[in-house]
């Protein structure tokens, strides 16, 4: 409502002060009167139009317009929102494009009634959802007097309130500033009086700062908040402790003051602390040289740095011979092994993983491996064009994404060059400070003792992968008594390299020894020892022991080697560790079909019939070698052609994933497959029971049983008497002559007579002649004593002695072997393969 000119006296004035209100709305008169008393404030603390407010996108049209804007130049937002701009601006006036992203001063703008005013606006450039630029542009429509209008409330803010500080009324206006406050906004104390706070500094934090202003006059308590905010002008974050009280007169409130505490250097001593923190917990939990050096770039960013490349020298990612102690001079030769980024994918990357590079020594990463210590660089037009003379797709890279600033820190451990760790900036502003600089070397330094351990252990693991390798067999050689498939897989890098082993061994009459073992431990010990208990068992199955004793003098052993471990071990010393093993020992007769087996500690063996029935086999357990004073059980089990033997480690079916019995179903089930070959049926077991690699090694032995023909066996019961010489000879070239082997019946004549009359003369009956016609021709005589034969030279006048040197001269091989009754003596002859 105007008032008519006799109220108003004489013709007023036009002002040019936009703050003073339009003769012609008279609303605007009703707001100043709600300014001279802030006691008389409405009861609503949020008065939306007590500010103008428009928003202008970056082609200078206007898409935003509030109330306040509309009492300021008569505008409705039906008339102005959607067109340009320049409609409000005097001729002449500043050219948007031009400002800084913060601006305030005076404008001159035009009213609707052609009136010319002179505004004081505070304008926002943002960013808004789609990525386009607008500016939100503020002005109070009135402001308080030059000076504070109630000097009591100034007293109460000067008494209660702490500095930087500022008040604001029950409106939640800005009334006064300290000097503090101003050097912290970068703005003056009339830029920004009247203002509410997100008129002031737009931001989602500075929202939840006036929820807690309003939470304060409402509740009369004060409110506490952190948070962190770059504001402009600044090249960095700040982190804020805001402390909000209510400013009382008497049981009214007047006000609220905002005190705020730059925490800034504390939460940044606090998140060092932390990334310290995480450092000694993440980096270093794998003994591999590239996961740890990942593991180091994973923890710096984004927390410390951008980008972060971990580049080592070519011998120690390969985890090989030391490298030089003292500084590398001049040019460096380095292999990326790691990297982090900010952005997806590290599109920052000049070097792939895994490929070497050169670095000048002038660059960070060469001049820190010289000077031994960290260096800290402000990347500059000067030191990219340096680049750009050696390296120009680096250059065009720190061009690309603004890079401003880089640390390069050696990675040094036990006095041993091991490489570079290069930590950059380009999306925070800050440039790297000296306490960034010494988080960068502490953290760096850890990862570099554990990547000296990763590559130590990594050629201790191939030295110990490598001895195990060459002491186990690379190819068995063909049997008759069996047909077999084997697979050794090594433990993963976190175990290390243990001491399980597997054999095939041929014994006499054409049986064949299964051995598998496990030895405790891991490392080239381990391996070490598995390669003496293997030769051990191949001397001991040469001797034909039965499995419990052969078992019984392996445990003999294993006992000798743990005691020189312990012996000879200085004062003080560690212990060289306990020496053991399991085993399981089985002695296969393909003429008799049955099989003799027996285990110390070892996972009992699987058996598989030719239907594709499994079980397992339920021997005595025994003990584990090194115990001592132990007995060991032998079980002979009857094993029908084409039955399949499994005997493994415990690597094969101890998980953490799933139980023992669990990991023995699934076994069940992977070798349940009939006449199916023994190499897929290795392959579907390890893919079954290891789909990863194992924790501990593994070693797995299939063997399919075959059998000899009743034809191809030829036995005879012989009487004491000696007359019974001449009448084996021709049950002996008889039967030879029945398998076509004619040209082999002078030597079997005289292996016969020999072994006889030994048998005849020496031994007690029973007597027993056998000849086993398999890939080679054997002759054996079995007595019912067990005194053995050994071979000796005889004197000129002797009348015995001769025998055995005879057959040993016309036979491949000879020996004895002990039964449950007596000995059995035999001979072994090589035939023409094309006379099998």
């Amino acid at each position: 409502m105007r008032r008519p000119d006799s109220a108003r006296g004489d013709q007023p004035v036009r002002s040019n002060d936009p703050h003073e209100t339009n003769p012609r709305e008279s609303d605007s008169h009703e707001t100043e009167a709600a300014e001279t008393d802030p006691r008389d404030q409405p009861t609503d603390p949020f008065d939306e139009a007590a500010t103008a407010r428009a928003v202008i996108d970056a082609r200078g049209t206007v898409t935003g317009w509030n109330e306040g804007a509309r009492r300021l130049l008569g505008h409705r937002p039906s008339e102005i929102v959607g067109r340009s701009v320049a409609g409000t601006l005097d001729p002449g006036a500043l050219d948007p494009a031009a400002l800084p992203d913060r601006w305030s001063g005076t404008v001159t703008l035009l009213h609707r009634n052609g009136d010319r005013l002179d505004v004081r606006l505070l304008a926002h450039r943002r960013t808004t959802d789609d990525g386009a630029t607008e500016w939100f542009v503020v002005s109070p429509l009135t402001r308080a007097a030059p000076h504070f209008e109630d000097p009591h409330l100034l007293e109460l803010v000067f008494m209660q309130s702490p500095c930087p500080m500022a008040v604001y009324d029950t409106r939640l206006r800005l009334r006064h500033v300290s000097e503090d406050m101003e050097r912290l906004l970068g703005l003056t104390e009339d830029d920004v009086r009247g203002l509410r706070l997100p008129e002031a500094m737009p931001a989602p934090e500075i929202d939840n700062t006036e929820r807690h202003m309003l939470r304060a006059l409402e509740t009369g308590e004060p409110q506490h908040l952190e948070f962190s905010l770059r504001l402009p002008g600044h090249d960095r974050e700040f982190a804020w402790a805001v402390s909000i009280a209510p400013l009382r007169d008497g049981g009214r409130t007047r006000g609220v003051v905002v005190a705020v505490h730059d925490m800034t250097r504390q939460n940044r001593a606090q998140q060092r602390l932390l990334l310290v923190n995480e450092a000694s917990t993440r980096i270093g939990s794998a003994l591999d040289v590239v996961s740890t050096a990942q593991e180091l770039a994973d923890v710096a960013v984004p927390v410390l740095a951008d980008f972060v490349t971990v580049d080592l020298l070519p011998e120690v990612s390969r985890g090989g011979a030391e490298t030089p102690a003292g500084p590398l001079p001049g040019q460096v030769r380095l292999r990326r092994v790691a990297r982090q980024s900010v952005l997806e994918g590290a599109p920052e990357a000049v070097v792939e993983l895994g490929e070497t590079s050169f670095y000048p020594d002038s660059s960070p990463a060469a001049e820190c491996l010289i000077t031994q210590r960290g260096v800290m660089r402000r990347v500059t037009d000067a030191s990219v064009a340096r680049w750009e003379t050696t390296d120009p797709g680096r250059a065009a890279k720190m061009r690309e994404f603004r890079f401003h600033s880089t640390m390069a820190v050696p990675l040094r451990a036990r006095g041993t060059i091991l490489g570079v760790a290069t930590f950059s900036r380009h999306r925070s502003p800050a440039p790297f400070e000296l306490d960034d600089l010494l988080l960068a070397e502490e953290i760096t330094a850890r990862a570099a003792v554990c990547i000296d351990n990763a590559r130590r252990y990594t050629r201790e693991r191939d030295t110990a992968l490598a001895l195990q390798r060459s002491l186990l067999p690379h190819a068995l050689p063909e049997h008759a008594a069996v047909e077999f498939a084997f697979r050794y897989l090594p433990a993963d890098s976190g175990a290390g390299v243990g001491g399980d082993w597997f054999d095939v061994i041929p014994l006499s009459s054409s049986r064949v020894a299964l051995v598998v073992g496990d030895v405790v431990g891991h490392g080239v010990q381990a391996s070490a020892t598995m390669g003496r208990l293997r030769t051990a068992v191949r001397t001991l199955a040469d001797v034909d022991l039965p499995p419990d004793e052969l078992l019984t003098h392996l445990d003999d052993l294993v006992n000798h080697l743990a005691a020189e471990a312990s012996s000879g071990q200085p004062p003080g010393a560690e212990a060289a560790g306990d020496v053991g093993a399991t085993c399981l020992y089985a002695v296969y007769d393909p003429v008799s079909r049955r099989c003799s087996l027996a285990r110390a500690g070892h996972p009992q063996p699987a058996m598989v019939t030719p239907d594709g029935s499994v079980a397992f086999l339920d021997l005595p357990a025994g003990p584990p070698l090194g115990l001592g004073n132990l007995p060991f059980e032998s079980v002979d089990v009857e094993l029908g052609e084409g039955s399949v033997l499994a005997l493994f480690t415990n690597g094969l079916v101890e998980s953490r994933e799933r139980g023992i019995d669990e990991s023995f179903a699934a076994l069940r089930t992977a070798l349940a497959q009939p006449a199916a070959p023994l190499e897929d049926t290795c392959d579907n077991v390890l893919k079954t029971l290891l789909p990863g690699r194992p924790a501990d090694d593994v070693a797995l032995l299939l063997a399919r049983t075959r059998a000899l023909d009743a034809s191809q066996v030829a036995t005879w019961e012989l009487e004491c008497d000696p007359a019974r010489v001449a009448q084996a000879r021709r049950d002996a070239a008889e039967q030879l002559a029945a398998w076509g082997l004619e040209d082999a019946v002078f030597t079997t004549e005289l292996v016969v007579s020999e072994l006889v009359t030994n048998a005849i003369r020496y031994a007690q009956a029973p007597i027993q002649l056998r000849l086993i016609h398999d890939r080679s021709l054997i002759c054996e005589v079995s007595d019912g004593s067990n005194t053995a034969p050994h071979l000796r030279r005889a004197r000129v006048f002797d009348e015995g002695g001769r025998g055995l040197l005879l057959v040993a001269q016309l036979t491949q091989s000879w020996g004895t072997r002990q039964g449950t009754g007596g000995k059995t003596i035999w001979a072994e002859q090589t035939l023409p393969v094309t006379d099998f």
